[in-house]
């Protein structure tokens, strides 16, 4: 179980960075598209906070410790801070290339935690990807 643990605490480090990009994009979207985005930016965030809190208690569940500061999450996460400059076709990019990257991560993990007949993990990882599949498509047809 302990192979598994640094690839549980990417995720949750992964989701707690996105939370707070959501919620930056959420705050600073501007344009025509702002009543579509602002909404959907606040769905995703409250996602995220579900996510995080789901992960850490799976880690706490297997007898890990989560990372459960901000400078371990940007420490250890794949996903970079937002620059607070994005207009709102480049927030939806930069999201489409956040989840992709999420997506490959999961699939990784998955086969981790399959090899480690860790179902629970797998099963979890199989979810939030296939959640993250449905953003990817969305947000490809919104950009068209």
């Amino acid at each position: 179980m302990e192979n598994l643990f640094p690839v549980l605490n990417k995720q949750l480090a992964n989701w707690t960075v996105l939370r707070m990009k959501l919620q930056n994009y959420h705050w600073n979207v501007k344009g025509p598209a702002f009543f579509t985005l602002h909404t959907k930016f606040e769905e995703l965030y409250n996602e995220a906070t579900s996510l995080i809190d789901t992960l850490a208690e799976h880690i706490l569940a297997l007898g890990g410790k989560p990372v459960a500061t901000l400078g371990d999450s940007l420490r250890d996460a794949s996903i970079e801070e937002a620059s607070d400059r994005e207009t709102a076709e480049e927030m939806v990019h930069t999201l489409v290339e956040d989840f992709t990257l999420l997506i490959d991560e999961l699939k990784d993990g998955m086969k981790k935690a399959e090899a480690l007949e860790e179902e629970g993990t797998a099963d979890l990882f199989l979810s939030i990807k296939t959640g993250l599949e449905k953003h990817v498509w969305m947000f490809k047809a919104f950009l068209g």
